[in-house]
């Protein structure tokens, strides 16, 4: 059925997509706006990430829009994170002790072009390419765009949702306005980020382990690597700017950036014949955390990384802005299809639950670069496989709840997984976890002390 209400997206990429297909579905006439050129005509990659780390909250949209079946066959399952040292001797570390818990990794690219197929197909979605927006009136709800002639181009609507991404311009719109309080806040780390790749082997197989996620972590850098379903796996190195012998401001030639990696990352390096001139080829990004609050004035609304981007050590953003839709959805259907109490709703509810991703992933950039290579850690890890494994039912590390519980709320999963981890490590340190005990036994000394982390953190 057709519904009288006119939407205009502004970002059509993964979140501004999949809202797209949607509010499609549900009947609605929508204009979809996007700056770049189509993705499906134009490799537009640039040295961003091309593939991402999906999981059981992404599928959730999936699910909601009839996509599942068809986003399998995009994906590459990873069964943990395959830890490198120095030397090149590796580790393999599980995500989860429960066989049927992995992430995928997935084409950016496969994946949006999936979900603009799909839109494609519906006779009341209007797609705009290489439509730059110039200013968004939220009072009016009209946006005015410029094309690759630099004509101007004004989209009236009944609403607006803001997809744009950490850069925002329905967000920036917001912020100009007078009449009301918008907070605001981007904090960027120390570090950025630069894409590199592993190319196929001569008789075109994989160079490394495809069921996994590499990890070289080196204390305060790091190298990680994905599949991809060419055979190649896309690399990110994760670099400070400044600070120590080696940095994104100081490897200036190739000499010095193969003298980095034969150093740090051997084993990497002789599956990289390209590094030079990917490494002076592909940008350099800074990594950031976007918060804001309120998500919506009058008819506009925005979601997803224009919402709350975050840094992408939790393999989240994605995953967290299909939740967004999904959450959304929910909200916007329990209130009889009332857009301006489901932009409040939305808003209120959903910004603890950004917050918390957030939290997590900044919390997962100091454990994979570091951590991951502490023995502690290793014992804390071997001993929660060990839960899940014998125990599927009663235990979940913060890992699993965030990753594979997605039923419960990004901030349950950080309260939860926090205190379990202080559990364990507080039980190790003080050594009160006896190698002679019953892992049942365990279990139930780690259960305990979570509990009263917990209430401790009840009393702050």
């Amino acid at each position: 059925m057709q519904k009288k209400e006119h939407i205009l997206i502004i970002g059509a990429g993964l979140c501004g997509s999949l809202l797209a297909l949607r509010m499609a579905q549900q009947g609605y006439s929508i204009d979809l706006v996007e700056k770049r050129p189509d993705l499906r005509k134009a490799d537009i990659s640039a040295g961003r990430s091309i593939n991402l780390a999906f999981s059981d909250r992404g599928m959730k949209g999936m699910k909601l829009v009839g996509l599942e079946e068809k986003v399998t066959e995009l994906c590459i399952p990873m069964y943990g994170r395959m830890l490198h040292d120095r030397e090149g001797n590796t580790k393999l570390s599980k995500y989860s002790g429960r066989d049927h818990e992995y992430i995928n990794s997935i084409s950016r690219g496969g994946l949006n072009a999936l979900l603009l197929d799909e839109i494609e197909q519906f006779e009341n979605v209007q797609l705009h390419f290489n439509l730059s927006c110039k200013e968004v009136d939220l009072k009016e709800t009209k946006a005015v765009f410029t094309n690759e002639n630099g004509e101007e181009i004004t989209l009236k609507a009944d609403y607006i949702f803001g997809t744009d991404g950490a850069g925002s311009v329905v967000r920036k719109s917001m912020m100009q306005q007078r009449d009301f309080l918008f907070s605001f806040s981007q904090n960027f780390l120390t570090h950025g980020y630069k894409e590199l790749s592993f190319p196929a082997t001569k008789d075109n197989s994989y160079a490394a382990d495809a069921g996994a996620l590499h990890i070289w972590p080196r204390g305060e850098n790091m190298l990680i690597a994905l599949p991809n379903l060419d055979k190649t796996f896309t690399v990110t190195l994760f670099l400070a700017y400044e600070g120590g012998d080696y940095n994104f401001n100081n490897l200036t030639h190739p000499e010095m950036v193969k003298e980095y990696f034969q150093k740090e990352y051997p084993d990497a390096l002789a599956l990289m014949p390209d590094l030079a001139t990917e490494y002076f080829e592909n940008p350099t990004a800074p990594l950031g955390t976007v918060r804001c609050s309120p998500w919506t004035y009058r008819n506009a609304l925005i979601m997803g990384d224009a919402a709350h981007a975050i840094v992408p050590f939790y393999g989240q953003g994605m995953n967290a802005s299909f939740e967004d839709v999904v959450e959304f959805d929910q909200i916007l259907q329990a209130q009889d299809f009332d857009f301006t109490e489901a932009f409040q709703q939305f808003s209120k509810s959903r910004k603890k639950d950004a917050d918390a991703i957030a939290d997590l992933a900044l919390d997962n950039f100091h454990e994979m670069k570091s951590h991951t290579a502490n023995d502690l850690f290793l014992k804390k890890r071997k001993l929660e496989i060990a839960f899940e494994t014998e125990f599927p039912d009663e235990y979940s590390s913060k890992y699993s709840l965030v990753t594979f519980e997605e039923g419960i709320s990004y901030d349950e999963a950080l309260q939860k997984g926090r205190a379990q981890d202080h559990a364990i490590l507080r039980l190790l340190k003080n050594n009160q976890l006896k190698k002679d005990e019953t892992l049942a036994t365990q279990l139930q000394q780690v259960q305990e002390e979570t509990k009263v982390i917990l209430e401790e953190q009840e009393l702050l």
